[in-house]
């Protein structure tokens, strides 16, 4: 009994030897898979055709990712937010209207206070782009030119001069001359100091209106009794009855130069 079950573990034991053998030399004997070649190479791109669809991809990418930046920081957005929110302040009311009706009325005015630059930069620069009457050097140089007007319209000449001044550049001779890495920055803080006026202007009736509901609560005796409370109701029915939101946003329009 014991010699057979000697034989079979032999027999077992020669025969996974075999198929070990038979396995170690099956990659030897077989022909090496051939490998493909890839070749890449990027030249200069002369008309729009040429240039490769992933490289449009990453700049439509980029331009995206920078959309918000450019909406906020060189259009009418950034005056038209902010005295929104001194309005509400103002008024004594935090979420109403909330910040998504404020947000987006403020991106439709934009839209409507900026179609006139965005049209001009359609006409002077993208549509011969496509057309294939000028290269993208020459489209980005023309759609500078309708911007940077615009935000030199609403630039002070103080704000302007500082940062001229301090990036050491030589004093420019004419608008064309500014560079947008002064001119941006100079328009943001030109736009925060008028909508900051703007807020001021807005506070002063309002203002009024909680100092004499305080006076006439004090008189009465009435200590206990937040002003606010009362006033909100006031200010509610004054805002309403001079047409408040109609001057403000007409206003605000008028102030960017458009009738």
């Amino acid at each position: 009994m014991n010699a057979l079950y000697a034989k079979r573990w032999t027999l077992f034991s020669l025969l996974l030897a075999a198929a070990l053998l038979a396995a170690a030399a099956a990659p030897a004997a077989a022909a090496p898979l051939p490998l493909p070649a890839f070749q890449i190479g990027v030249e200069e791109a002369r008309t729009p055709e040429e240039v490769a669809v992933v490289l449009q991809i990453i700049a439509l990418l980029t331009i995206l990712s920078l959309a918000p930046a450019i909406l906020v920081l060189m259009t009418s957005f950034t005056r038209l937010v902010v005295v929104f929110n001194f309005l509400r302040q103002a008024i004594g009311v935090q979420q109403a209207p909330p910040n998504q009706v404020l947000i987006g009325l403020a991106l439709f005015i934009t839209f409507f206070v900026m179609a006139p630059v965005w049209q001009q930069v359609h006409q002077t620069a993208l549509r011969p782009y496509l057309d294939k009457e000028i290269s993208y050097q020459q489209a980005f140089e023309s759609a500078q030119t309708p911007v940077r007007k615009f935000m030199l319209a609403n630039t002070r000449e103080k704000d302007l001069a500082l940062f001229v001044k301090v990036s050491g550049a030589e004093r420019p001779r004419t608008p064309a001359d500014v560079a947008m890495l002064a001119l941006i920055p100079a328009f943001v803080i030109s736009e925060l100091k008028t909508a900051f006026i703007i807020g001021f202007v807005l506070y002063v009736p309002f203002l009024v209106i909680d100092m004499v509901v305080a006076s006439v609560l004090l008189s009465m005796g009435m200590m206990m009794l937040p002003p606010v409370m009362i006033s909100l109701p006031f200010k509610l029915m004054l805002f309403v009855l001079v047409d408040g939101w109609n001057i403000v946003i007409g206003s605000l329009i008028k102030s960017f130069g458009v009738v």
